[in-house]
């Protein structure tokens, strides 16, 4: 029997939500604090009859009594909505946050990779990182030396390993993130959508690392992702949660499976609000939501209808040459297409204020399916990711015609409405 490096038994996590009468669009300073303090105190002596402002407080269960063993050398898919708890589990089990209840056990040497250059310091070089951030994984220098060249070659950073880390492009700082996390030799890494920066080719040399250090070093991975192309290639098992809890621990195929046939009404609109997302000083993606061809928010289209992508966001600072663009993938992780919006391109300034940036998609182009969006921006000379997201919006093609006698659905990912002509012409 395999042995179990993770063991999670009844893990719950709970949040308090705050929700007060009062203005809490401002930023409070401890000073605010302790004068409102003060001033509470001093209404409360002289009118003690008089009714003070009431403070709501909800709890918020972000994982509720979870339960599950992992064994060495698994390699378990963790999937879900938007808010399910994935993350927060992820980040539980690399020691980031506390549990409410419960407890988690864990043989071996933990490697995190949650977010874009975690443990990375913006003003050291590449170089300083790896030693920095190998330390903190626990490695001894002689460990680090001795990935050193295979670290740097991964990453492809070489050019740029005594640069500043805060001048690379977020795909070189998740490569030299990955790198580091993946090269130096824990027995449980743990990796979450941070995937979805990187260029397709990365991808999939990341895919291929970490199917390697599972099958040659017996290395165990819970890896997040809405890709489901990536978790049916990588992962053993699926575990799918479902408002913090789980839904269903079973085989990839299966759990993905469950997932895909979900009701994806809700998925129709999201909310960003600095979370899931990689937000700017610059700019803050709001929300982003799919509208039909009657200007109602809906997740599912008519494969002969338009529809229409809009992103909300606010710019915050000046921003010249600003471009808002969307990608459009299947439930394979197959990339279709990406839009962008084509303004930024005239070259001119958007100034702060709120702002919606809409594309309309035309209908006859997409098959039946299920298919995912994400949302980026960069400003010009272009390439620099300013806020971005994972593929977070879902979008359902349905196909109410069908094909022939069964109304069978067409195979293939497109279904364009193509004119045809017949001319007749006789046999000589």
């Amino acid at each position: 029997m395999l042995d179990t490096v993770i063991q999670v038994e009844r893990l719950s996590k709970k949040y308090i939500l705050d929700h007060r009468q009062e203005d809490n669009s401002r930023y409070v300073a401890l000073r605010d604090v302790v004068v409102d303090g003060a001033k509470s105190l001093v209404r409360r002596l002289q009118y003690p009859s008089k009714r003070q402002p009431i403070s709501h407080r909800e709890e918020f269960w972000a994982l509720k009594d979870v339960s599950f063993d992992v064994h060495q050398g698994e390699v378990v898919g963790i999937i879900g909505r938007n808010g399910a708890g994935k993350s927060t589990l992820l980040k539980i089990l690399s020691r980031i946050t506390e549990p409410t209840a419960g407890s988690v056990k864990l043989r071996g040497r933990v490697a995190s990779l949650l977010e874009v250059g975690t443990g990375f310091h913006p003003e050291l070089t590449g170089r300083e990182n790896i030693f920095l951030n190998g330390a903190i994984l626990g490695m001894s220098r002689a460990e680090i030396n001795r990935k050193f060249d295979e670290i740097v070659a991964f990453a492809e950073v070489s050019h740029f390993l005594d640069t500043p880390v805060k001048r690379y492009s977020s795909g070189m700082y998740v490569r030299l993130a990955f790198a580091v996390a993946a090269h130096l030799e824990p027995e449980i890494l743990v990796v979450d959508e941070v995937l979805a920066v990187g260029d397709a080719a990365f991808q999939q040399k990341c895919l291929g690392k970490m199917k390697d250090v599972t099958k040659q070093d017996g290395k165990t991975i819970l890896f997040v992702s809405h890709n489901m192309a990536a978790i049916r290639s990588l992962c053993h098992r699926v575990l799918l949660l479902k408002e913090g809890q789980i839904y269903s621990d079973s085989i990839a195929e299966e759990g993905i499976a469950k997932y895909l046939s979900e009701d994806s009404t809700s998925d129709a609109i999201v909310s960003f609000e600095g979370k899931g997302s990689h937000q700017s000083k610059e700019l803050t993606f709001e929300k982003a939501y799919i509208l039909n061809s009657h200007g109602v928010i809906t997740s599912t289209i008519d494969y002969r209808e338009g529809f229409s992508i809009v992103i909300e966001y606010k710019v915050i600072e000046s921003v010249w040459g600003l471009r808002i663009g969307f990608g459009l993938q299947n439930n394979e992780g197959l990339f279709l297409c990406g839009s962008n919006d084509p303004e930024g391109w005239k070259h001119y300034t958007r100034e702060p204020g709120n702002y919606v940036s809409r594309c309309i998609f035309p209908g006859y182009i997409l098959n039946r399916g299920i298919y995912m969006l994400n949302f980026g921006s960069d400003k010009y000379p272009y390439g620099k990711a300013l806020a971005y997201t994972p593929f977070c919006l879902k979008l359902v093609i349905e196909d109410t015609e069908g094909h022939g006698e069964t109304k069978s659905p067409l195979p293939g990912i497109i279904r364009p409405n193509l004119e045809w002509f017949v001319n007749s012409k006789e046999i000589e």
